[in-house]
């Protein structure tokens, strides 16, 4: 029996996950997979490339200013084209068997949302869609039926582990972290580190601005609270562990103490894949680990004095309500200042703190203009 072709759109093409998502259709059978959207922001050259290559319908870019020059690029194809915000989600509600959600920060909430209420899967890349807006993004998944398949390495590996277990039996999760450029270093060299050298990954090839997050631990914090909305945990039951080497992607405790994890290189593109071909598994050309040559994995807890935004989490975690969305909204604007030159890398935490004791108590956000309200008003008090 021939399988029909399943139809994607990838939101957030053009960056380091929408780049591995094709990476990986490209790997997969003639006519297993059909692209329906493809959108990016301002690198026109690789949207109309990416384009034409996987012969997409439309290609979208969320900067309005660039539609002629997207325009240009993809004439003499029959490839729609449109530009600015509400193009892009205008693109993402068109319906897709899936939708690599993959745009960065809260910008990817309201395309990815609109992407829910047309069902089908979501591979979720955007951990801000969670933490901004965790119920308010679950209930609209149940609303419309759509199925949610994480694809952050770390929430990829529990979702593999718990598959077929009995939820009740888990005692909690551990997320890994690699620890980042700076895991050895004192707090006092850290203060003087740039961007450039922040944005120096030992592992992963990501973009700049998740670089940056991973480099000061904000990304981890961030997946917490993302893990709780996903799984339904309690703080408590959220663990993190820096593992250096990056094999283990995440654990899970059962309450008979026994501990199951899933492993595998450093390579975005097997959760990935693992979300595309979801039930099934597709064979991916990836490195295979060969445990002879790890020697050894390494695992230690986090410093959470020079990485404190671990115990932001922790905080936001156990204030719920509005706490997830001001930490992501302070934690944008602060990144954007250090990655200017107007703030040094600690203080991002310091800025993000004084955000969450401003708005301490701000109920939680059910609608999506809630959502960007308190966003708005957390960056206001972070902005440099």
């Amino acid at each position: 029996m021939v399988q029909e072709p399943r139809s994607v759109s990838i939101l957030g093409a053009t960056g380091s996950i929408g780049v591995s998502t094709l990476d990986v259709l490209g790997h997969t059978e003639d006519g297993a997979f059909t692209v329906e959207a493809l959108t990016g922001a301002s690198n026109i050259a690789l949207l109309a490339r990416q384009a034409r290559k996987h012969k997409a319908r439309i290609a979208v870019t969320a900067d309005e200013s660039r539609y002629r020059d997207l325009k240009e690029a993809l004439s003499g194809t029959h490839i729609e084209v449109a530009a600015g915000r509400n193009a892009v989600i205008e693109a993402a509600s068109r319906p897709v068997d899936v939708t690599m959600a993959a745009i960065v920060g809260i910008a990817g909430l309201a395309p990815t949302l609109a992407a829910v209420r047309n069902g089908g899967v979501i591979a979720l890349a955007n951990k801000e869609c969670l933490v901004c807006a965790g119920r308010l993004f679950l209930n609209e998944c149940e609303a419309h039926g759509a199925t949610l398949l994480p694809v952050d390495s770390e929430h990829n590996a529990i979702y593999q582990v718990l598959a077929g277990h009995d939820r009740q039996a888990v005692e909690s999760v551990v997320l890994t972290a690699s620890g980042g450029p700076f895991r050895t270093w004192r707090r006092e060299k850290m203060a003087t580190v740039t961007a450039k050298t922040a944005a120096a990954h030992p592992n992963w090839s990501m973009g700049l601005k998740i670089s940056i997050d991973s480099a000061s631990m904000f990304n981890k914090a961030l997946e917490m609270i993302e893990a709780q909305h996903l799984f339904q945990l309690a703080p408590e039951q959220i663990e993190v562990i820096v593992h250096p080497q990056s094999i283990v992607h995440s654990m899970v405790r059962y309450r008979d103490g026994s501990v199951l994890a899933q492993l595998g290189p450093p390579d975005m593109r097997i959760p990935i894949a693992y979300a595309l071909t979801w039930p099934e598994r597709a064979p991916l050309p990836v490195e295979r680990l060969d445990f002879a040559k790890l020697a050894r994995l390494e695992f230690e807890a986090p410093d959470e004095t020079r990485f404190p935004s671990i115990a932001l989490a922790r905080r936001a975690l156990d204030e719920g309500k509005a706490a997830g969305a001001v930490l992501n909204g302070a934690k944008e604007a602060a990144l954007d200042g250090f990655i200017a030159g107007r703030i040094g890398f600690l203080d991002m935490a310091e800025r993000v703190e004084a955000a969450m004791d401003a708005l301490a108590g701000e109920p939680e956000p059910l609608a999506l203009d809630a959502v960007e309200g308190i966003d708005r008003r957390a960056r206001e008090i972070v902005k440099p």
